[in-house]
């Protein structure tokens, strides 16, 4: 009986704990800064002083710092997992690391400083919520650590935590600390959507890290750790226009037609009106379905087929957002900053696949704005972008596109380039609106067929009759083109 009762109680106490951890907010954040500036060993130290390493990656690393002249634990192995990383002793990939506490959850993404993966910090940044921007006491704000942070203002990030990091080695001086923020903080001026943070740390030696350090009696603030765990969260894409990227079409059977994806922003639910782009085509919600089963609701970051009421022609690619006066712009030519990513510098007039969501596109660089000079924040005048370089540019797709800009909604405003030979994604794009005069469809995005012997038109996957003057000016271009019997 003793048994029993202890099971069913040690039963009731794992299941108040699962409930416990599902009612924690989660916060997103990603390193950055130049090589060298403690990135790895400070994600490191944070995971160790807050107790969630397990005792066997412990001693895997005890063994594996042997002979490092790091102390008893080289901290950053705990993220640098690549040989080439441990070899080198740098970060090269993108590590996602998670770990709770008794207030939140956290899920990092430790990314390289070299300049030369400057593409791999921005594809952390893209899902964070906090930049946390290391820089090295000894040498003060470099270019690279300037490139981070402006980045993280472009991706939206509104919270930016400045770790001036080996205090130790600069014997905790108050005034190296001091100037570091003042020149940081001039810095980050331009950017009126950052809340900046400065705290000085020593990663190796656990300075302010979760404790508060004695070497620092004159910093009076939070450790990091107290800092992330008290920062707002705000979940924009709950409070977004509801939008949702048609990723397949389910048709298992003749009495079933489903639109399967991940609510990209906002919520649904029985009965909405919602709108298909770039069709236009209204309908209502009639089903939510999950793995799980049925719905009445779901909200962004969740994966569903939606059931509509009526039978329309929807394919993988088109966007469904709710009915209503928050409708996505629709743009074959539009506005965007591209952070390049590429070593082969951008050309102009050359053809790119862009992935949209789940759209892909030929897509066209058509003209480069000007580029920003990452050190001074001035725009500069360019023909091209080379590797790392951030410009604002505009994109021609071969269809319109079905976005809102980034500032609005991080998903639905952001797409890549491909290069079509090599497949190597180029850059990273996040658009700003529609260029200037560009509101109907082209014409090249018109399709012909005959139906019934008349001519039908096609534009964006609805028909209507072809007017005389367009039949006579498709006549008058295919005669042209020496074509007779061309239906």
């Amino acid at each position: 009986m003793a048994a029993a009762f202890a099971t069913v109680e040690s039963a009731s106490t794992f299941d108040a704990f699962l409930e416990l951890e599902q009612t924690k907010d989660l916060l997103r954040f990603t390193t950055a800064g130049s090589v060298d500036d403690g990135k790895s060993t400070l994600i490191g130290r944070l995971l160790y002083d807050s107790r969630n390493v397990y005792e066997d990656q412990i001693e895997s690393v005890t063994k594996a710092s042997a002979g490092r002249n790091v102390g008893a634990i080289d901290f950053s192995l705990l993220t640098d997992g690549l040989r080439a990383e441990r070899e080198q002793g740098i970060t090269i990939d993108v590590a996602h690391r998670y770990f709770s506490t008794p207030k939140r959850k956290f899920i990092i993404a430790d990314t390289p400083g070299h300049e030369q993966y400057t593409r791999n910090m921005v594809t952390g940044a893209s899902t964070a919520d906090l930049a946390l921007v290391l820089v090295d006491a000894r040498k003060g704000l470099l270019p690279q650590s300037r490139r981070h942070a402006y980045i993280a203002a472009l991706l939206g990030l509104p919270y930016v935590v400045v770790a001036v990091n080996k205090m130790d080695l600069v014997s905790y001086d108050r005034q190296v600390f001091e100037a570091i923020e003042q020149n940081f903080r001039r810095f980050l001026a331009g950017f009126r959507s950052i809340e900046p943070f400065f705290i000085p740390i020593s990663a190796l030696q656990g300075d302010n890290v979760v404790s508060h350090s004695s070497n620092t009696p004159w910093y009076l603030g939070p450790t990091l750790l107290e800092y992330l765990e008290e920062v707002p969260v705000s979940n924009r894409a709950h409070q977004a226009p509801f939008r949702f990227f048609v990723q397949r079409v389910v048709r298992p059977d003749l009495d079933f037609r489903g639109y399967a994806g991940t609510i990209a922003a906002g919520s649904v639910s029985l009965g909405d009106a919602i709108t298909v782009f770039p069709s236009r085509r209204q309908s209502i919600v009639s089903g939510i379905t999950t793995f799980d089963g049925p719905l009445d609701r779901a909200a962004a970051g969740q994966a569903v087929t939606l059931t509509l009421a009526d039978d329309l022609d929807i394919t993988r690619g088109n966007v469904l957002t709710a009915s209503g006066d928050d409708a996505p712009q629709i743009a074959s030519s539009f506005e965007a900053t591209l952070v390049w990513l590429n070593e082969l510098p951008a050309e102009l007039g050359r053809r790119y696949h862009i992935k949209h969501g789940t759209r892909q596109e030929w897509a066209e660089l058509a003209s480069i704005e000007y580029k920003i000079n990452v050190n001074t924040l001035e725009q500069e005048p360019a023909h091209s972008l080379e590797m790392n370089a951030i410009g604002f540019a505009r994109i021609e797709a071969a269809r319109p596109l079905a976005f809102d800009s980034y500032n609005g909604n991080r998903t639905t405003g952001s797409f890549i380039l491909i290069d079509p030979v090599t497949n190597a994604t180029v850059a990273a794009g996040l658009m700003s609106g529609a260029a200037h005069g560009d509101s109907k469809p082209r014409a090249a995005h018109v399709t012909w067929q005959v139906r019934d012997g008349s001519l039908i038109i096609s534009r964006d996957n609805s028909g209507e009759p072809v007017t005389e003057e367009q039949l006579e000016a498709i006549t008058n271009l295919l005669s042209k083109l020496r074509i007779e019997k061309w239906f």
